[in-house]
């Protein structure tokens, strides 16, 4: 469609009627197809606005007519029908219906660089730093980056530029804006309300954790550098905790000191005080964050996004100053052709582009609701998933760097070790004198032990390597990278490296807290939106809503403080939230491309910008996303079926990390999840349905009225229908 050859575009973003049959397609051949218009009838044309009105007809209510005719029919019921009453009774009901429906003024972000910073900071938050780097590692490397770049632009851009172009266009939250496109599917924003509250209550904890690192990085030195003692016996020797000794300091400081973890998830007990405390600051200053609406969060965001940015920066350059930086760089770049085959990789990798972006949250819809319509939001499609690509990328750059540098660090120590224990071996005789190490091994142990080995004579290496533990960097390097906790354990071993490990503590988990506060913002903006939209009043009283939802949503993570609350935010992001997520973007697509219309839609947003968009979406929202979408939801499905879900619990017998299997009524609180995000699509179809198969009666002297005659006036919105007659006694007085 060229932007040159079109006829002059309506302000409110409406179509000529002719234009919108020809450009929009779908649907709208059926307007008038009788019965056959059920479904294409509730998909009300975002341009409708302006659209001509049609002939007098019959027209069968549709739901979102039933309401609003309510209002008018139980007035007028009462009255005697002559043409001055039923002109002068609806004069007063017009009157009284735009009193009480007139919208509260929607607030607007200050400027577009606030309404930038909330879409990436929603988009960028912890699990592009200890989730990425990590699947990253363990899918094949560089195999995993190709299909997470070719994801992202041929499904994530597409699906970010959808939500929102809809909340742009339509000035709504998820709930409304999906009522608006198709009654059918209104069920969608109560689903991504329901994702968000639930995401929201444990990845609060995520942030609290990073503010508890962070209190603690006040002290000199740091408490998890060494292990602390314990009084020992009854003469005042202190010794280090045993628990400790057998496992690092940063290992034991985290489960023991920071989590209080339990050894089992079914040994809950009560909310950990310091971790409550943590996340009562937590959502304290989230509370105040967004207390006075888009103004308090606007400048929080400055701080809340850009610094994580700049920080990250900084560990990026030092990281790679790092001794052995290299090694772990190139292990990201390897790239195992393999992994390109293999249908879990691609899952894995879909499940971490819906985590990390976010669609199918409704922060993207809300976030949009507060940007002026003329907005370019393809652009700001493709800016948010650049940066998140960049933020994922540097992240990994930093962590696999960090990663190198503690495996060799890790190696070297295995050197010395085995040259200690060869000298012990020498001395009592076990082995030859032949085999001791030079004293050179001591000063560089990298350069010098594999030379050692390699020059003893094959005999007596022989002997040797049987007393020997395999010192593989490859392999210390795969132990180092074993869980997505690295950013708070193989951090804080970084931090012990470090000179001025203090300095740097403060700052990285500075960073971190940042980087959970701006995606807790674009959370609960996926919350306190919808239920603004939803009861209007409410928008008046934004400060009591957001201390309300807040305090609501504080109490409700304390579940997430308990010594296995750390279990449950394992069962939550690992197995729940990926399969709803799915789901509801799954039917925000079909929704969007077949039931509203993938040319409607983009007749619309190419009235909104003002300019001509490539057909290429169409072809994305029509065929491929469908297909992308339904194969990694049937993928997840099947893997929760098959696989026993597991999570890796502390042992404090062994000091040690185990992987345990999760009880049977985790299980069923993971299905029973599940069911309660997705339920409200198919129940609120269901809803709808029941209101067009069983309208609710209106009586008029006895009789039900189902039919409701549409003439030019009823076509036309209440204020201008009186307006109109007005006009005309005003005529007839001049005559």
């Amino acid at each position: 469609m060229s932007a040159k050859n079109e006829a002059p575009l309506p302000e409110s973003g409406g179509l000529p009627s002719s234009q919108s049959d020809e450009v929009a397609g779908e649907g709208v051949e059926a307007r008038d197809a009788g019965p056959q218009r059920l479904v294409h009838s509730q998909s009300k044309s975002l341009s409708a606005a302006n659209s001509p009105p049609l002939p007098v007809r019959a027209k069968l209510l549709r739901p979102e007519d039933v309401e609003e005719d309510t209002q008018d029919m139980d007035t007028l019921s009462s009255y005697v029908w002559s043409e001055q009453d039923s002109e002068e009774v609806l004069e007063s009901a017009e009157k009284a219906e735009s009193k009480e429906d007139a919208p509260v003024e929607r607030p607007s972000w200050a400027n577009k660089m606030e309404y930038l910073l909330a879409q990436v900071g929603f988009s960028v938050g912890l699990g592009t730093i200890w989730r990425f780097p990590y699947l990253c590692f363990h899918n094949g490397g560089g195999s995993f980056l190709i299909i997470y770049i070719l994801m992202l632009f041929l499904v994530g851009v597409p699906l970010l530029f959808l939500e929102m172009a809809a909340g742009q266009r339509l000035r709504q939250g998820s709930i409304g804006v999906w009522k608006v496109i198709s009654p059918w599917i209104g069920g969608v924003g109560y689903a991504s309300f329901t994702v968000c509250v639930i995401v929201a209550s444990y990845n609060s904890v995520l942030m609290a954790w990073s503010l508890f690192y962070l209190i603690q990085s006040f002290q000199s030195p740091l408490p998890w550098a060494l292990c602390p003692t314990m009084n020992s016996s009854a003469l005042g020797r202190f010794t280090p905790d045993p628990e400790c000794t057998r496992t690092s300091s940063t290992t034991y400081f985290w489960y023991r000191k920071m989590l209080k973890a339990a050894d089992e998830i079914e040994l809950g007990g009560l909310p950990v005080l310091h971790l409550s405390l943590s996340l009562f600051a937590t959502w304290s200053i989230i509370c105040i964050s967004m207390i006075k609406g888009l103004r308090s969060t606007g400048k929080m965001l400055y701080v809340s996004v850009l610094l994580p940015y700049i920080i990250l920066f900084c560990l990026l350059i030092r990281s790679l100053l790092l001794e052995g930086a290299y090694f772990g760089l190139k292990s990201l770049l390897a790239t195992k052709a393999t992994a390109l085959y293999s249908m879990e990789v691609w899952r894995r990798t879909g499940n971490q582009l819906f985590l990390s972006t976010g669609p199918g949250f409704g922060s993207f819809t809300a976030i949009s609701s507060y940007i002026p319509r003329s907005n370019n939001c393809v652009t700001d499609a493709f800016a948010v998933a650049l940066l998140n690509l960049a933020a994922s990328m540097t992240a990994t750059l930093v962590v696999f760097a960090i990663m190198g540098h503690l495996a060799t660090v890790d190696t070297k120590k295995c050197y010395l070790k085995n040259a200690d224990t060869v000298v012990k071996l020498v001395a009592t005789g076990v082995l030859p004198p032949e085999a001791l190490p030079p004293d050179s091994l001591y000063q560089d142990p990298s350069a010098i032990y594999v030379k050692w080995i390699q020059g003893l004579p094959t005999e007596i290496k022989n002997k040797v390597l049987q007393h020997l533990t395999t010192c593989n960097l490859t392999r210390q390097l795969t132990e180092v990278m074993g869980g997505p906790g690295v950013a708070f354990v193989a951090f804080t071993d970084l931090i012990s490296v470090f000179s001025g490990p203090t300095f740097w503590s403060i700052i990285i988990f500075l960073m971190l807290a940042n980087l959970g506060l701006s995606t807790m913002i674009g959370i609960m903006q996926g919350i306190i939106t919808p239920l603004q939209d939803t009861f209007s009043a409410l928008r008046r009283h934004t400060n009591l809503l957001t201390v309300g939802v807040c305090l609501s949503m504080f109490l409700g993570s304390l579940i997430f403080a308990r010594p296995s609350g750390s279990y449950l935010v394992n069962l939550l992001d690992d197995y729940w939230a990926s399969l709803p997520l799915f789901f509801i973007v799954i039917v925000e697509n079909v929704a969007m491309a077949w039931i509203y219309g993938a040319r409607r839609f983009l007749a619309d947003v190419i009235i909104m910008l003002g300019h001509a968009l490539s057909p290429v979406y169409r072809w994305l929202w029509s065929c491929l996303s469908p297909v992308v979408l339904l194969i990694l939801f049937v993928t997840t499905l099947i893997h929760l079926c098959v696989r026993s879900i597991t999570y890796v619990a502390w042992d404090s017998s062994t000091s040690d990390e185990v992987i345990r299997v999760y009880p049977r009524w985790a299980n069923v609180l993971l299905v029973v999840l599940i069911i309660t995000t997705i339920l409200p699509i198919p129940a609120y179809f269901l809803y709808i349905l029941m209101k067009v198969a069983f309208p609710v009666p209106k009586t008029q002297s006895g009789s039900t009225i189902i039919f409701k005659p549409e003439t030019r006036e009823s076509s036309q919105k209440p204020g201008s229908r009186l307006k109109e007659r007005q006009i005309s006694k005003a005529k007839k007085m001049d005559k």
